[in-house]
């Protein structure tokens, strides 16, 4: 039984994952990419996730809220979060439907990504105790 082409890659690069949505996902989709990507840090010990978004072309409220509850599950459970790829047509929709990222860590692309999550888990620190406020 094929289940067609994949929705979400997610692949291990030494400590970080990388989470790549490849086309639009309805909210059980996302909730359950969220299910997986969590589930996922625990099992590989990773320090740090990407989430490359450059594939969408809308981004609506429930899929930003659910990369905002992601980054917060990372975070909790010790890695940190940095969400790429987010198109210039997206952003001004975003900006004008007032559904900003909030406090996600954003890059341009993977490769920046990459190393501001370099900079953010300095190898030497980790990404640092969580606290409350």
């Amino acid at each position: 039984m094929s289940t067609g082409p994949a929705l979400v890659s997610i692949l291990r690069q030494g400590s970080t994952l990388v989470a790549s949505i490849h086309t639009a996902l309805d909210d059980s989709q996302m909730l359950r990419f969220q299910d997986d990507l969590v589930r996922q840090i625990g099992e590989h010990r990773s320090r740090g996730v990407i989430i490359d978004v450059a594939a969408l072309d809308v981004l609506d409220s429930f899929g930003t809220r659910t990369l905002r509850t992601i980054a917060e599950m990372a975070r909790l459970r010790g890695a940190r979060t940095v969400v790429v790829g987010i198109q210039p047509e997206v952003a001004y929709s975003m900006v004008q439907l007032g559904t900003g990222v909030g406090g996600l860590t954003t890059a341009l692309d993977l490769e920046d990504g990459l190393a501001l999550l370099a900079d953010l888990t300095d190898s030497s620190n980790g990404p640092g105790p969580v606290v409350s406020r």
